[in-house]
Parts: C-alpha cells; sequence; structure tokens
C-alpha cells in the first residue's frame, strides 16, 4: 500500500515562500495498491494535482469524502477523472437525516457555485452513503467508516490492504470535554479505526493556547494528537490539516518541541504535500 499527501491545510494559507515545505493545498491524500488500485481521500484543492497523474485508461476511481466542510470538497469539480467518458467513478461519503450525499454534492456542484453540473459529469458516476456498521469491499481494499467528533455529519476511515493498515482522520476532535488523559477501551472518538494501524492520519490543527479559544469547534491539538496516536498503539503518526497561519517555521519548531519534551512512544512527522509513505 502506497501513500500520498496532496494536500495537508485545514483551508487556504496566504500565498507565500512561508508554506512552500507544507504546502498550501486543503486535504487530499492518495491510497495505492499493489495493484495500482486508487483510493482518494477527501476532495480539496489538492485533488486538482492528484487527478493529473490518472491515466484515463484506469478502470475505476473511487473517492472518499470525509465530511462536506468546503475545504474537504472545493476542488471536486477540478478532478480529471470526472470528464473522461465512461470512466468508473464512486463518490462515498457520510449520510445525513437532512438530504441524501447526492444532492447535498449537487449543491456545491451547480451554478452559481460552479458551472458543470454533478448529473452533467461524463464520466459513469456513483454515490454511495457509507454505511456504519459493515466493511465496504473496493478492490484490494476493504474500508470501514466510523462518525467522529466534528460539526456535522463526519466519518473517519480505516483501509486495510492485507496485513497493511491505515486510519484517516483529517477532522477530529478526540479529547471533546476531557479534562484529562483520553479515555480507552473504546470509549474514545476515533479509537476502533485507529487501534495498531501503520500509519495514522490525524488532526493537530491547534496549538493548546489555540484550542482554549476554540473547544467545540471539532478539532485537535498537537498534543492529543499524539496522545490519541499513543492511547491507539498506532506505527506511526501523521500530523495533518495544519492551520492555515501556520507557516514552515512554526510548524517545523512546533514538532521539535513536541518531540523533545513529550518523547512520544510513536513515530511523528508533519505532513507535507508530496510525501511517500510505503506501508
Amino acid at each position: 500500500m502506497r501513500v500520498k499527501l496532496w494536500g495537508t491545510r485545514g483551508s487556504l494559507p496566504t500565498p507565500g515562500p512561508d508554506t512552500s515545505r507544507f504546502g498550501g493545498n486543503t486535504s487530499c491524500v492518495e491510497v495505492r495498491a499493489d495493484d495500482d488500485s486508487i483510493l482518494v481521500l477527501d476532495a480539496g484543492t489538492g485533488i486538482r494535482n492528484l487527478g493529473r497523474t490518472i491515466p484515463g485508461t484506469c478502470p475505476r476511481v473511487d473517492v472518499l469524502i470525509s465530511h462536506l466542510h468546503m475545504d474537504h470538497i472545493q476542488g471536486m469539480g477540478f478532478f480529471a477523472p470526472f470528464y473522461v467518458p465512461g470512466l468508473e467513478v464512486h463518490i462515498w461519503g457520510p449520510a445525513s437525516p437532512a438530504e441524501t450525499l447526492r444532492a447535498r454534492l449537487g449543491r456545491y456542484m451547480s451554478p452559481p457555485l460552479f458551472p458543470v453540473r454533478l448529473r452533467d459529469l461524463p464520466c459513469n458516476l456513483t454515490v454511495h452513503e457509507v454505511p456504519g456498521d459493515e466493511v465496504l469491499r473496493i478492490g484490494p481494499f476493504e474500508v470501514r467508516a466510523e462518525l467522529v467528533c466534528h460539526p456535522g455529519p463526519t466519518v473517519g476511515y480505516r483501509i486495510t490492504e492485507g496485513a497493511r493498515s491505515l486510519a484517516y482522520l483529517p477532522d477530529h476532535e478526540p479529547g471533546l470535554g476531557v479534562r484529562g488523559p483520553l479515555l480507552g477501551n473504546g470509549w474514545t472518538s476515533g479509537q476502533s479505526l485507529a487501534d495498531r494501524v501503520d500509519l495514522l492520519i490525524h488532526d493537530a490543527q491547534y496549538t493548546q493556547h489555540q484550542y482554549d479559544q476554540r473547544e467545540g469547534w471539532g478539532h485537535s491539538t498537537f498534543d492529543r494528537a499524539i496522545e490519541f496516536a499513543e492511547l491507539s498503539r498506532a506505527e506511526r503518526l501523521v500530523l495533518f490539516h495544519h492551520d492555515p497561519d501556520h507557516d514552515d517555521a512554526t510548524l517545523a519548531s512546533l514538532v521539535s518541541s513536541l518531540v523533545k519534551n513529550r518523547r512520544p512512544d510513536v513515530a511523528i512527522t508533519a505532513g507535507f504535500e508530496g510525501e511517500v509513505f510505503d506501508l
């Protein structure tokens, strides 16, 4: 299983040289199996660059949406495989009691927000609401989705290919209302998805100072992300969904200080665009 980061931001930063390494595109991750089957996690602005690398001869592409906040779908209309006639494309995402997933996505993919309607895309498109009680089999992948703590219908994903596993929780507040350590034994949001995974991609938008002013906004601190990874016994943690105001120097300094002070039991990296993990 090969995992590549195409967008790592929570929302678009101010363009400039200080975001050159970690990048400025919003959430998008490519997961590629040994047989070249492709899963795309979220459709932030990073999906535009990813789409350019997918050949029109690819038999199928699956896009797994965690939730419908704009930074996770704003690149969808620029995804090249959508415009390949007859290409089999599947979009998966959380259900809502208010509207179907297709109807909610169609509100963005329609005028005046976008000139091309979802129904007019030339690919062979199917939209699915992810079940919360069964494992999906998509090509060689096993995919499990679970509701996690974030405003609005939001899911995290656990993806398995053979003995290798990945958990993707880009927008997640595991410590909401918790004043002490996170609770184990499955009580913490998202823990079953991340249990003993090889790679955990997890929200780390805030410093503790920022979080004190934004509790309940649905995001994690750096410290909570590390604590969550240790609780879940993940092998490697990728800090993700970077605050748009955290430039390269700030992110590098924050991560360096955390590792030095906490000495965590999990390998840690701050995710940057173009980074590849071979599991």
